[in-house]
């Protein structure tokens, strides 16, 4: 089988804060989005809440260039925000807007959503990010995804961005996966032996009226349906540019040290459902914080040296990808905190120092704009 390309694209998910208030916008100002849409060219594009705004790069030949094309559209964007009194944040949740408050962008697709989907998609107030790498081979597509679920926790606890909901901590570092789950077809995919087991079920859907086409199957990985790519959306949207740049770095040399055991006859272990959906909820809950699970070595491993484990696997192939600086910052996010770290040490600060709650959820959100646009 012919090696895959393993381009890369990447599409974040902002969320769009009026500057006093520091509370989301209900309504997109009416000159915005035609105004970004003329200087990114294809590149963005609304969501489903007005106070959203998706951003996609182009399909790029490496982490570096992804990068870069990544750090445009962040700018890009948040210079468009600021010229309406806007400014930018790239987090999984906004510290304590209340989504009742919010409308939905008005398009026939998300009219549909909000129709079938009633109050859970009313609750939809996250953001993601999701990274496709190119594999063009339908059926390796298959195989590598059922390979690719047992790191996808280890993914999600190196993103963690959404610690608040509607003003509390949830004491969750991921409560964006908690809103997520209540949506049908997300979670951790089936095990297909196939794609043509994948398309006949994906069919069934279909036949039957549920689902027009795979873009409604929102699982943590899938084959994508509009590129020749396999998409991950397990993650949070990462505030800093550098610590999202990394997480498509370790999924994309995750999937080329797949293939090369492939090229080998040899496969990834294959673990039950009920397993790897346990380190999925313990990335949710600690993050970083309390370590996942080894089924080879039936216990809990503290996160660290679980990622030190992960980089060494994948050291050839983020060497013959170019992207070993990129992989080793996950070890800076492991000893400096993600996002949710950063915004819970800005709260409990500030209310330490006798800020009301409010003004210390401000804070958060200053934070959260200042450090969207740290790097770029």
């Amino acid at each position: 089988m012919q090696q895959p390309a393993f381009t890369i694209g990447i599409e974040e998910e902002y969320m769009l804060v009026d500057r006093v208030s520091r509370n989301l916008i209900s309504e997109t100002p009416p000159s915005m989005m035609p105004r970004c849409e003329a200087l990114l060219e294809g590149r963005v594009s609304p969501e489903f809440l007005q106070c959203q705004i998706e951003v996609g790069t182009r399909v790029c030949s490496n982490i570096a260039e992804a990068r870069a094309e990544l750090a445009h559209l962040r700018r890009t964007v948040a210079s468009v925000a600021a010229e309406h009194g806007l400014a930018l944040i790239a987090a999984s949740t906004h510290p304590f807007a209340q989504s009742d408050q919010l409308k939905h962008t008005p398009k026939a697709r998300y009219d549909q959503l909000a129709d079938d989907l009633q109050g859970v998609v009313r609750r939809l107030l996250i953001s993601g990010m999701h990274v496709h790498v190119g594999i063009g081979d339908d059926e390796l597509r298959i195989d590598l995804m059922g390979q690719v679920n047992y790191i996808l926790p280890h993914l999600l606890a190196l993103s963690t961005s959404s610690p608040f909901w509607r003003g509390h901590n949830t004491g969750l570092k991921s409560y964006r996966i908690a809103v997520w789950d209540e949506m049908p077809r997300t979670g951790l995919p089936e095990h297909f032996e196939s794609f043509s087991e994948y398309t006949r079920h994906v069919n069934a859907l279909v036949g039957v009226g549920v689902i027009e086409d795979a873009t409604k199957i929102w699982w943590d990985i899938r084959p994508s349906h509009r590129f020749p790519t396999l998409e991950i959306r397990i993650a949070d949207i990462c505030t800093r540019l550098d610590d999202g740049v990394t997480i498509a770095a370790l999924y994309l040399c995750w999937l080329r040290m797949l293939y090369r055991l492939r090229s080998k006859n040899q496969r990834w272990r294959r673990y039950l459902m009920m397993l790897v959906k346990e380190n999925r909820w313990r990335a949710q809950r600690y993050g970083i914080d309390e370590g996942l699970i080894d089924f080879g070595r039936g216990e809990i491993v503290p996160y660290p040296d679980l990622m030190e484990e992960f980089i060494e696997l994948i050291a050839e192939d983020a060497d013959a990808l170019d992207c070993v600086q990129e992989v080793n910052h996950a070890k800076d996010i492991i000893a400096h905190g993600t996002s949710a770290h950063r915004q819970i040490r800005v709260y409990d600060q500030a209310r330490q120092e006798g800020c009301s709650q409010q003004d210390a959820l401000n804070a958060v959100v200053d934070m959260l704009i200042e450090d969207t646009l740290y790097g770029t």
